[in-house]
């Protein structure tokens, strides 16, 4: 059970603060990592995309996002549990999205927008700089190939191409640093935030001095790395006194949003494999380890000091889904659901490569586009979706194969992300292709359960994620028909995909 009573729940209770590159969550957890029933804030924006690849937001706006949707928790806590107060809020957990950044001057305010990790204006730069150090050269000091997603090729995009704001920068930072700075003056970066930047060694557990070198900046301008275990109390006046009931709690720095995902589902062994389908799409896997090889086409982050994240990331997941839902015109889910099961697996003769916004693991191929091959006068919308769909499968598939080779057979895959889960056809579609079961999380909001559990275990409220009970749903059963076709039809996707990679 992963939802409980406020009047049954067990303190201390801690909040999960989930900023995601749609919505702002806020939710209070109980001593058991169970949500509490309606008590949420929950705030939707948008980031604005511009004609040259560019997706920004002001960074203002989203700190104001933050905090509205933090006095809506707030406030939806006080009516539900009248006897709150100071203390029985002990931490304050936070997930957030990887890879953006901004520019803050030597006051710390915001002098950039935020760049969101999916903003491709610093393609070339990434290409360069991945030339200039050789390419797998920097994954293996960074843990992530040169790519648009990261530090290096957006602070070169913007020295070059806005030299005078580029001056006025101080220090370069995430959401996640640059909202306590406003709540405890001072900047402070966690681990797990600072492996998703491209210049920190993932191992070592420092910034990368070479890394900063050749981008040309140096230490000072990112934050300091926050100790294994440190939390921030002491909240600037103005915001003590508007979240009293959190004067009391320690604040976890943020952490990646991939890694909270991981943990809150249960995905904490080197024997369990996080899929998550939301907006985006990634593999994933979470275990106690001080240093990890670092695999070719994978990135390796860290959830904190203790625990190391290998996986692959998709640019394009559910909103494969969507884009084809809305282009397309296709019907309600429920008919399309009944008109997918209905299908042949991949028997449209068709060939997608799903890389509406660029292609990351495993070619990193940031430049790349969609492509749908094949295409005639008999090809049905729903032909369409269901080749888009299998292809994001293929890709998945991929980043299987590095892991089976890495880890072995006998792993379990654990599936979560509204976008899946919310598709019984397309989470059947995953385990054919893959071959091997998936397991349901029956957990709501991965990302914030595992925020409110990063937090938790850090300050010693429970020692060890495998003291939380994680609710799993139905299992999945591939079929070993389906999976030959499957094959083939991803021999024949691999193929293009080869090409593409390879004409970059």
């Amino acid at each position: 059970m992963s939802i409980i009573a406020p009047q049954q729940s067990e303190r201390p209770w801690t909040l999960a603060l989930d900023v995601g590159t749609s919505s702002v969550r806020a939710e209070l957890y109980d001593a058991g990592a169970r949500v509490l029933e309606g008590i949420e804030g929950r705030t939707r924006y948008q980031m604005t995309a511009t004609p040259d690849g560019g997706v920004e937001i002001d960074a203002d706006e989203l700190i104001s996002i933050i905090g509205q949707t933090i006095d809506q928790c707030l406030a939806q806590a006080r009516q539900a549990i009248p006897t709150l107060g100071p203390g029985d809020i002990a931490a304050v957990g936070y997930s957030n999205f990887w890879h953006a950044v901004l520019g803050v001057d030597s006051a710390g305010n915001a002098v950039t927008p935020l760049y969101n990790w999916s903003d491709t204006r610093s393609v070339l730069f990434a290409r360069q700089y991945g030339a200039y150090l050789g390419r797998e050269h920097v994954h293996q000091q960074t843990g992530v190939v040169p790519h648009a997603s990261y530090y290096p090729a957006k602070i070169l995009w913007l020295r070059a191409s806005n030299p005078d704001l580029f001056r006025r920068v101080a220090r370069f930072v995430s959401i996640g640093e640059y909202f306590y700075a406003k709540v405890f003056g001072r900047f402070l970066c966690g681990v797990s935030m600072a492996s998703g930047t491209g210049v920190f060694n993932p191992n070592r557990l420092d910034w990368n001095d070479e890394i900063l070198t050749a981008i040309g900046i140096d230490r000072g301008y990112l934050s300091p790395l926050a100790p294994d275990g440190a939390g921030l109390q002491g909240m600037q006046s103005a915001y003590a006194e508007r979240w009293p009931l959190l004067r009391d709690a320690v604040w976890l720095p943020a952490a990646g949003d991939g890694a909270c995902s991981n943990i809150g589902s249960g995905c904490f062994s080197d024997r369990l494999i996080a899929i998550n389908v939301g907006t985006s799409g990634a593999m994933r896997v979470c275990w106690p380890a001080a240093e990890t090889p670092i695999p070719a086409g994978l990135w390796c982050y860290r959830a904190n000091h203790r625990f190391a994240l290998i996986g692959g990331a998709l640019s394009n997941g559910g909103d494969t889904y969507a884009w084809c839902l809305q282009t397309l015109q296709l019907p309600g889910q429920q008919e399309l659901e009944d008109g997918l099961v209905a299908l042949p697996p991949a028997g449209h003769g068709l060939t997608v490569l799903p890389f509406f916004s660029g292609e990351r693991s495993t070619g990193w191929h940031d430049a790349a586009r969609a492509s749908f091959l094949g295409v005639s006068l008999s090809t049905r919308p729903l032909d369409l979706l269901q080749a888009a769909l299998e292809a994001v499968c293929y890709r998945f598939a991929a980043i299987h194969e590095r892991f089976v080779a890495i880890m072995g057979e006998g792993t379990r895959i654990i599936a979560s992300g509204g976008a899946i889960i919310g598709s019984p056809v397309w989470t059947q579609m995953m385990a054919d292709v893959i071959g091997v079961p998936v397991l349901a999380s029956g957990v709501r909001e991965a990302s914030s359960r595992g925020a409110a559990m990063l937090a938790m275990e850090a300050f010693g409220e429970r020692a060890g994620f495998d003291r939380f009970e994680t609710p799993t749903g139905a299992v999945v059963t591939p079929s070993a028909e389906r999976h030959e076709i499957y094959r083939q039809a991803r021999a024949r996707h691999e193929h293009f995909y080869r090409l593409l990679v390879e004409s970059e």
